[in-house]
């Protein structure tokens, strides 16, 4: 099959042109939100999006309203001609990328009025609450998906999913697609997404695609780079531990305490320090004390200077 060069698009009114044009030919759209720096689990996204729709768009853009000022926001990887060339080649290619430059570009609400008023949004510890505040760029409206964003990752990163249901609110809004595909690595945000969806009654079927693994387990991530060789290793404790896990509740072991210990042990040993290891209900989210439903065991840790997340879905 011959190489298929997406279409770039950066304005959002051209590309909510291109969308509804499409619809107006009676095709499906499918959509994929990234933030570039695309490695094989993007692919398996946009294989999934491709069964799904007609023609598809890619959206790569770096999310400042999802990063505290103290995350790694400016040291985020990113490789956009190699994106493109990765696009191009996969089977059926996708239709367009949507790429813009700001999408909190509002067109003079970065006036000394607005820095002002939003340099005063704080957070209980006193500081500003994200980087696109910081920046004081007059955004103020924000997506809250109020109980399913509080445990887990929304505990170390208050203002994170916040983030991710504004900006996908927004992307919904311009791209207007039929169905998106996220991937399961980020289980929360998926089922976040889910629920924002069904709240606040967006046309756009939410699927969950399933995590893509290195040759050695560990799951696929942008950050993956960042790692030296020795923490890399270290780091297969997570995924090594949660198939263990998996494998101990499989056998009868459904003390949820016990297996979180075994994985907060597993990690620790080999040099990571955990940020949270939970095993919750699949849909709502919430911690359980024994594994008698469908849970999963999510996985949040540090090697070095680099935070990895990863999960495992329980069925038994």
């Amino acid at each position: 099959m011959a190489a298929k060069e997406p279409e770039i698009i950066r304005d959002k009114d051209q590309m909510r042109r291109w969308s509804r044009a499409m619809r107006a030919q009676g095709k499906t759209i499918g959509l994929v939100p990234t933030m570039g720096y695309l490695h094989e689990g993007h692919v398996s996204l946009i294989r999934e999006a491709r069964t799904h729709a007609d023609v598809l768009a890619v959206s790569i853009y770096v999310n400042p309203g999802q990063f505290a000022p103290s995350e790694d926001l400016s040291t985020y990887p990113s490789d956009f001609h190699g994106d493109i060339r990765k696009l191009t080649q996969i089977p059926g290619g996708v239709d367009v990328v949507f790429n813009p430059h700001n999408l909190y570009d509002y067109g003079g609400s970065t006036d000394a009025s607005a820095r002002a008023s939003n340099g005063a949004v704080k957070s209980g510890g006193g500081e500003t609450v994200s980087c696109l505040e910081d920046k004081g760029v007059g955004h103020e409206t924000w997506v809250r998906v109020e109980r399913l964003e509080k445990g887990m990752c929304g505990r170390s990163r208050p203002v994170f999913f916040r983030g991710v249901a504004t900006v996908v609110s927004k992307l919904f809004n311009i791209v207007e697609p039929d169905v998106a595909v996220f991937g399961k690595k980020d289980y929360q945000q998926w089922r976040i997404i889910q629920r924002m969806v069904r709240d606040l009654d967006f046309s756009v079927r939410v699927i969950g695609s399933e995590i893509v693994r290195e040759h050695d387990g560990l799951a696929m991530s942008s950050r993956n780079v960042r790692l030296s060789p020795e923490e890399r290793e270290k780091a297969l404790s997570i995924s090594k531990s949660l198939s263990e896990a998996r494998s101990s509740a499989g056998k009868g072991q459904v003390n949820c305490k016990e297996l979180r210990a075994l994985v907060i042990q597993a990690i620790s040993e080999a040099g990571g320090r955990v940020d949270y290891a939970e095993i919750v209900d699949q849909e709502s989210l919430e911690s359980v004390a024994e594994v008698r439903r469908p849970v999963v065991f999510c996985v949040a840790a540090w090697f070095g200077k680099v935070r990895l997340i990863d999960n495992m879905e329980i069925n038994i």
